[in-house]
Parts: C-alpha cells; structure tokens; sequence
C-alpha cells in the first residue's frame, strides 16, 4: 500500500452546535477510531443534495467504522439561521451528525472552497483526502477499505455504532410540502416532499382525502396509490385534458404520470439514473437521463423542466417521447441570449403566461428570468451569483434571496415565492417594479391561484396558507446582502490556475478515447480576464489579470473521467473481459476573487482547487 499523505484534520467548530447526536456535543477526539468523512454542505446547494444521495449507501455499509459528519458552511443569510439548518436536516432525510457553523469558521479552517467539498480523516485525526464535488462516492468506498484493513492492522480502528441520534418523528397531514397544483374537482394536490407522497387535501386546504405513494419510504416503482413510490418529489403540473399531473419527481431523476380517477402512477420520462457530463442530452424519453428536476409547467406544446441539477431548461414531448435541451450550456451563472448559450443557477420554479413567456425561478441567482416563444432567455430581475436580498422598487436594483417559484396572476404580473426572505413578491413586466404581497410565511415554495385569492405552500410550516391578493403592496424595508463567504484575496498581473485530480487508488485516467479532462474557465465581469477563459483538456491555466478589474467571481469547471485497472497498467478490453467500471467526478467552482493593490498585502498567485485528492500545500488549500 503506497504511503500516502497525511495532514492533522483541525477540530470541528460551529456556532450553531451538533444536531443529530441526542444534544451531545462532539470532537474529533470523540471520533478517534472511526474513519470521518466531512461533507461541507449547504442546503441550497442541488450539488450538495446530490452528495447525501450518494453517499447513503456508503453511510450504510461501512456504518461500524465510518462517521460522516454534515459541516452546514451557510452561503445566504437564511441558511446561517439554526431553525432553518434543522428543518433541513429533517427536509433531506440526513442521517448522520451535523455542524451547523454559521460563521464557516470550519470552512475556512480546513480551506474549503465549494460546496459540497467530501474532507476523508483517518482513525488516527489525520485527512488523507480532499473531494469537491460529485461523483466521489465510489473512490471513497475504496479508501475507507484501504483505511479500514490499514488501522484494522495496526490497532487503531474502533468498530461500533456511531454517535447518530435520529429525531423524534413529527405527526401531520405534511411534512415540507414541495408544490401544489389546483385540481378540477377543486381538490389541492401537493407534493409531500419529506414523506416521498403526494396528497390530495379538499377544498379547505387541510383534509386529506388520498394518499398516493405507498408508506411514505424512497422508491422508484409504478402502480396504483398503494404500490408507487417516489423520491422528493417537487413540481406539479396539470395535463392540458385535466386528467392527469405530471410530476418532477426530483431524487428519481425522473418524470412522473399520476392518472387522477384511477391514482396510477407511471414513469412518462427518465431512467431512475442522473445526468453526467457526456451523457445523451436528447432522445427517447425513457431512455435518457435526467437530473434532479425541480418544476414542470406546459409551454409551447411540450412540458419544460427545470433541471436544477444541470442548470439548465429541458422539454418533454409527450406526443413524440422525446425529450432534450431547451436552454443552458450546464455552466452556472447568469447569461441572457439564445437558448443554447444562456447560463442558469439551479433554475428551480417556471410558470406558462399562455404562449408569450415562460418565467423561470433562478434561485442560485436569486433571479427571475423568462424564456420568449423563440427560446431566448432574458433577466427580469437579478444581478448574479452572490448578491441577494429583499429590496422593492426598480428592477434593475431589486433583490430576492433564494426564490424557488413563479406563479402568473390575472393582470399578467407574477408573484414570486421568495423563498429564503419569507415573502411573496410580485414583479409587474408592465411598469418592471419589484413590490412585497405578504411577509411571515415561512420558506414558501410554490403558491397556486383560487379565484382571487393565492394559497402559498409554507414549506418550513407544514401547509397551505390562503391569503387575499393584496391591492396594496406591503412596505418592507430593503435590506441588502452578500454571501458570507469572503473573496479569496490575489496578486495582480497573472494567476496559476490549479485543479487538482488524483486518479482513486486502483483507477487511472481515461484517455480511451481522448482526453479524460476538460476545464472550462470564464469570469464576472467577464472584463476580470484578459486572456485564459474558454474550454480545454488541461487541468492548469494562466490567467492575466485586467489591472483595472479589482474584484470578480472565477467560475471554473472540471470534469475527470477514471476507470478501474485491474491488470495494474492496462485497461480490460471488450475482447479480454468486460468493460472497465469507469467513474465520472465533476464540479464546478464560483470563486469571489479581490486582487489586491502593491503596498495592502500579500495576494496569492496561484490558485489550487481540489477535485480529488490532496494539494501539495495542504489538506486542499
């Protein structure tokens, strides 16, 4: 076994506290013995929600002799809020202990520079690997085994049950509904996130008449109400017939099909597989992967998906079976233009106003956005990656912080679900003035119209909420943010670019069939740069700097292709045995960057982001 290289892992440290552990504080003194995973996680963060999938299975295998610990490192202000890390934790089923460290001192501490970053220690405090990103999952089962036979070996692995103590279960008709969707018969359905249902409540919003999705437990399966089965389920849409919803049905990477009479659910589109880069982006509907789609809404003809996992827009056409790419390049960020060079967030709500325009909730942006019938994206209100908050007024200069859902009112206005400022906001195209409708409603996620009235569905408290749609709009005072996360200070002139990628032990690059790497660098304002940005096969660059450019965000995004190698040197070929198993690891990075003047201080000028393994100057720095 190759030695390999080790760094003392700095305590676990958070303002917030431990959750999941009985009220029990923890060290890293208390984990000594145990193979820790760190999973540095928020949870706006599609990718993030990605990495607790994957890693449910590994967290249940190795469950005697792994640890992983949630390190909640908050990117907007309302995920530094506890309440709002608890619900979260509830929210997405995390079954394992969670930091909640609001001031990311812990970040910083173990200089981690994405979300989500996977930081390995070993049973005697050490980190032996730093993973950001997704698609690691496989590469750490094969560490944890070297770690488990290695400190198995030399007596410094400790066996037993982990310090998990899962929370009391909560009665109610909901638990962190997702949508809801106005029936014919004057039903509500909603999608019961949390409970992997969908529940039909009556006209008063609040009885329940069906339950549809057997006992509530993750599964991918099609049948009647009893036997069908679904995984986080979000968006909602009603067929153009009135006779059915389509559902984003989100951890299944899947679209859904429920038959309203009967309650039988089918699987229209989507392989219970997500997307990865290379992966067909257009096909036969059931035959091509999709990743994590958040909402649907009819538009032109075809049902649009907001696929938040790739940042993009998607159609399904139910009448040819087929679905592709509508809009975004899968790069993140906010670019206006035509469909195929647009860039989008983590787009997360949409909402048909007829044929003239599809609104679309760019929530990583903290945007509203919409599509015109040509396919051209366009920004109502937004600026970019880090600015959010809640301001009315001009939309040039309003704000939203985390909106998850649009929906079009009678005057051709639209309410947005402002998700983590608690608000329902409208925009009117009209005059393009941003306004508040109501406050207090806690992290709403959709809301659906009831003649004149608008029921809101309070995600954080369980139910529909019915209000009047205000004639006046309510005077919020504005309040203005940046993410927390401070800008990585530089040196100006030109910057070393490194992405760091170690092949997994027992793996090599893939480079069958050209190069296994790609990076794709760009910049805001695009200005930052003068030279460097674009596409290409090396994991390096050189950057020089705009010496009028003072700060910025490098977006930077890279993919490694590695495939096991078994013979030690040689891949398996089709005519020696089966195909290698080959793993794709990807991500993408927003860095703020301030470049700092001669004379202020010492600014890097290299830049070393961790894919897989570790930096030469430390645990990832």
């Amino acid at each position: 076994m190759s030695k390999r290289a080790r760094v003392r892992a700095p305590e676990l440290v958070g303002k917030g506290g431990w959750l999941n552990t009985g009220g029990e504080e923890l060290s890293l003194r208390d984990l000594r013995g145990k193979i820790v995973i760190a999973d540095f996680w928020t949870f706006c963060c599609v990718n993030c929600l990605h990495v607790l999938d994957e890693l449910r299975e590994l967290e249940e295998r190795h469950r005697d002799t792994v640890v992983i610990v949630g390190v909640h490192s908050p990117k907007f202000v309302h995920e530094a809020e506890h309440r709002a890390v608890v619900d979260a934790v509830e929210r997405y089923g995390v079954e394992h202990p969670v930091l909640d460290d609001p001031e990311l001192v812990t970040w910083k501490q173990y200089a981690v520079r994405a979300w989500p970053t996977l930081v390995v220690i070993d049973p005697e405090g050490y980190v032996v690997a730093q993973h950001a990103g997704e698609g690691h999952a496989h590469a750490i089962e094969k560490l944890v085994e070297e770690l488990e036979a290695e400190h198995a070996a030399k007596g410094t692995l400790r066996r037993g049950d982990g310090p998990y103590v899962p929370p009391e279960p909560v009665a109610g008709a909901l638990r962190f509904p997702g949508r809801a969707v106005l029936l014919p018969s004057g039903n509500f359905l909603v999608s019961d996130t949390t409970r992997h249902q969908l529940v039909e409540l009556a006209e008063d919003g609040e009885s329940v008449v069906r339950r549809i999705g057997g006992e509530g437990e993750r599964g991918l399966a099609d049948g009647g109400p009893a036997e069908a089965r679904f995984n986080e389920p979000q968006g909602l849409v009603l067929t153009p017939e009135g006779d059915a919803v389509i559902v984003a049905d989100t951890v299944n990477h899947a679209l859904r099909r429920v038959e309203l009479a009967s309650g039988v659910v089918s699987t229209p589109a989507g392989t219970g597989r997500q997307w990865w880069q290379g992966s067909p982006a257009s096909g036969p509907a059931r035959e091509v992967d999709l990743s994590s789609p958040w909402d649907v809404a009819w538009f032109g003809g075809k049902v649009w998906i907001a696929m938040a996992g790739t940042h993009q827009l998607w159609t399904y056409d139910p009448q040819a079976g087929t679905v592709a790419v509508a809009a975004g390049t899968t790069n993140e960020g906010l670019v206006d233009g035509p469909g195929a060079e647009a860039w989008f967030a983590q787009p997360s709500g949409l909402a048909a106003d007829g044929d003239e325009r599809l609104w679309v909730a760019d929530s990583e942006t903290s945007a509203l956005r919409w599509v015109d019938p040509e396919g051209t994206v366009h920004t109502a209100v937004g600026t970019g990656l880090f600015d959010f908050g809640h301001r009315d007024g001009e939309a040039s200069q309003a704000l939203f912080q985390h909106p998850l859902a649009v929906t079009v009112l009678p005057d051709g206005s639209v309410a947005v679900s402002d998700t983590y400022n608690h608000a329902l906001r409208r925009y009117d195209p009209v005059s393009g003035e941003v306004s508040t409708l109501a406050t207090d409603l806690r992290e709403p996620s959709g809301a659906v119209l009831v003649g004149e009235e608008i029921v809101v569905v309070e995600s954080a408290r369980h139910r529909l909420t019915r209000l009047r749609l205000p004639e006046e709009a309510v005077r919020v005072e504005a309040v203005a943010h940046r993410t927390q996360r401070a800008a990585t200070e530089i040196a100006p002139g030109k910057l070393r670019l490194d992405v760091v990628f170690q092949a997994p032990a027992g793996q090599k690059l893939d480079t069958r069939y050209g190069p296994s790497t790609r990076l794709l660098v760009s910049s805001t304002p695009p200005e930052l740069l003068l030279d460097g940005d674009g596409a290409g096969t090396d994991l390096f660059r050189e950057l020089p700097l705009n010496p009028e450019i003072t700060e910025g965000v490098l977006h930077v995004s890279a993919m490694a292709a590695s495939c096991d190698d078994p013979a030690g040197g040689t891949s398996q070929s089709k005519t020696g045995g089966e195909y290698p198993a080959c793993h794709v690891h990807q991500q993408d990075w927003g860095v703020p960057v301030r470049v700092v003047a001669p004379g202020e201080g010492d600014g890097a000028d290299r830049l070393a982001l961790v894919l897989a393994g570790m930096d030469e100057d430390g645990a990832g720095s």
